[in-house]
């Protein structure tokens, strides 16, 4: 298990070969990577990945399976205790909900936290 939270996500900015032409961000990781701009110290210490639109995703198959490729994910580390609403794979424990992985990076890390 990795020591620090692994945050996987979507290049911003990415194409789909099935619609030639269009640049796309992804609407589950826009407002993480939001999140993550607010306070780029906070995010120089997580561990992130940003991976192209492309299957197969490597990093997150390294990550995870290759059953486990949507993203956002939130890959726990061992820095802090697993929250108890996380996924299993195995040993490893992961968040995929966005509002979940905002909330986490606020409790874990010190972000700012989401206003309900």
């Amino acid at each position: 298990m990795t020591q620090r939270d692994l945050l996987i996500l979507l290049e911003p900015g990415f194409t789909d070969p099935k619609r030639p032409g269009e640049v796309f961000i992804c609407p589950d990781g826009a407002p993480i990577e939001g999140l993550l701009a607010t306070d780029p110290a906070r995010a120089a210490r997580l561990d992130i990945r940003r991976v192209p639109f492309e299957r197969p995703r490597r990093a997150v198959i390294e990550a995870l399976s290759e059953a486990h490729q949507s993203l956002p994910v939130l890959v726990i580390g061992g820095d802090f205790p697993p929250p108890s609403d996380a996924q299993r794979l195995g040993e490893k424990r992961f968040v995929t909900d966005t509002r979940r992985i905002l909330a986490l990076l606020a409790e874990r890390h010190g972000f700012a936290k989401v206003h309900d």
